[in-house]
């Protein structure tokens, strides 16, 4: 793109959390290998010697585009769905790329290189943040980086469009949406399904009431790695120009491995860095149910799985089970990573990730995966039952509707107003797991009720010199 950035004043508080009347100074773009290499080393001086930067609110107005100017866009994580993303936002004519960032300096070379002459590099994303010809950021690096961006995003005045999954912690969840809420910044969670016009005709026909009550949701993710997984590996010394202890931020730092830094699907055989593949997928998945049928909160969660047969170097469940207890319904998940049968859905029988969900109503069931849905009567009882309508408008895209947003300040659907809902079911399923228990939840208090050590868990220890905004657990 060529379009000049235009001139924006600073809205962001001084690294030395100090303010004065003065902006502090711009950030250094990174042009050359040299230049990456040694604003590297320094930023990563600076970042574990001060972990706070970026993380004071702002303290002036924040300047908010207008209905008819441009929106200058960022990327945290410059991968492939990240590059997906911002390619979905710059094919537009009011985005022009000002930003990206990545510790993956050959990533971050090819995505600088693609926006020049607009787009600067940055190494470390909180001095990215600092950037005040920045209206908006994709925050698409791995799971356990997000409530740390997304947070530090909000106090910047940065309008967000993060990846699922949202969160990994109960604590997690409820710091981003309350950081959201408290400085005013738009929010979508990239759950680009929601836009599809499947899900919209799922949505209207459970709605219409033509199944009856609906008892049970069953939702599923299934595939077969077996029986190596991933793979395994023997070397571990990090390429030229990737920045691992940075890599690793507030997760453990271990030693390198090519698999875990590959992409989001190899992120998914660790527990630390992804919370295993039920929140890599599930967020997509049981977000129609909740969708379809106004969920709230879980009272009660219960899962149970492990790793059973998968033999790689990952660290994550090949199984998980899943019962979520809402006042009306039961849902439940089932993920495996060792059988890819899909029930209905199944199709060819040949070995391939499969999903779906089943609505059983006492009328009959549909079952649906991203693209079909088929309903399955009781008897006679859906004689004379049309599908209703199509009501619900098309979407124009789901990045579109996070930019439109941000010109009409109004939160798009899947804001993180409406996706905790969706998230807080997975963490917590994460949190029974791992405590082999079920796990009661206050959907008015929104905390677990009854379990001191499942309440002190919901809240993560980051590794050192990190530190989890423990200030945004209390919603404003």
């Amino acid at each position: 793109m060529k379009n000049e950035p235009a001139q924006r004043h600073s809205t962001e508080t001084p690294p030395n959390g100090v303010t004065d009347q003065t902006d502090p100074a711009p950030p250094c773009a990174v042009t050359s290998r040299r230049e990456f290499i040694q604003k590297a080393a320094t930023l990563t001086a600076i970042g574990f010697a001060a972990p706070h930067l970026a993380l004071g609110a702002a303290t002036r107005p924040v300047r908010r585009p207008g209905p008819n100017s441009r929106i200058h866009v960022g990327l945290i994580g410059c991968g492939p769905m990240g590059r997906a993303n911002l390619g979905n936002c710059a094919r537009h004519p009011d985005v022009v790329v000002t930003a990206a960032c990545d510790v993956n300096e050959a990533r971050l070379e090819a995505t600088v290189e693609q926006y020049k002459p607009t787009c600067k590099g940055y190494v470390d994303y909180r001095e990215m943040l600092q950037q005040p010809d920045l209206d908006a950021v994709i925050i698409a690096t791995p799971p356990h980086w997000h409530c740390l961006q997304a947070v530090a995003a909000a106090e910047a005045g940065k309008d967000i469009f993060l990846q699922k999954p949202m969160t990994l912690h109960l604590g997690e969840s409820l710091a981003v949406r309350n950081a959201i809420q408290k400085h005013g910044v738009i929010s979508q969670i990239g759950t680009q399904i929601h836009a599809s016009e499947n899900y919209r005709r799922i949505v209207e026909y459970i709605r219409s009431g033509n199944l009856g009550p609906i008892g049970v949701v069953r939702t599923f993710n299934v595939m077969n790695q077996t029986p190596s997984g991933i793979g395994r590996v023997k070397d571990n010394t990090p390429p030229e120009g990737l920045h691992w202890d940075l890599w690793c931020g507030p997760a453990p730092l271990i030693p390198y491995n090519r698999l875990l830094a590959k992409d989001a699907f190899y992120h998914s055989s660790w527990m630390a860095y992804s919370g295993g593949w039920t929140p890599g997928m599930a967020p997509h998945i049981i977000d129609l149910p909740i969708w379809a049928l106004d969920l709230g909160y879980p009272l009660l969660t219960s899962s149970a799985g492990g790793r059973y047969v998968v033999d790689d170097d990952g660290d994550a469940y090949d199984h998980h089970e899943v019962l979520w207890q809402y006042p009306k319904l039961t849902m439940t998940w089932m993920s495996s990573l060792t059988n890819s049968y899909g029930f209905d859905l199944h199709g060819e029988p040949e070995p391939r990730r499969r999903l779906g969900i089943y609505f059983h109503g006492t009328n009959g069931t549909m079952y649906a995966n991203y693209t079909m849905f088929k309903i399955v009567p009781e008897g006679d009882r859906l004689d004379g039952k049309q599908p209703p309508p199509p009501s619900i408008p098309p979407s124009p895209g789901h990045e579109r509707e996070w930019l439109d947003c941000i010109k009409t300040r109004q939160q798009p659907s899947c804001s993180v107003f409406y996706h905790v809902r969706v998230d807080v079911p997975i963490v917590l399923s994460l949190l029974s797991l791992k405590l082999g228990r079920a796990i009661r939840f206050d959907p008015q208090k929104e905390w677990i009720v009854g379990d001191a050590e499942a309440s002190k868990l919901a809240v993560p220890t980051y590794r050192k010199p990190w530190k989890f905004p423990k200030q945004y657990l209390e919603r404003v």
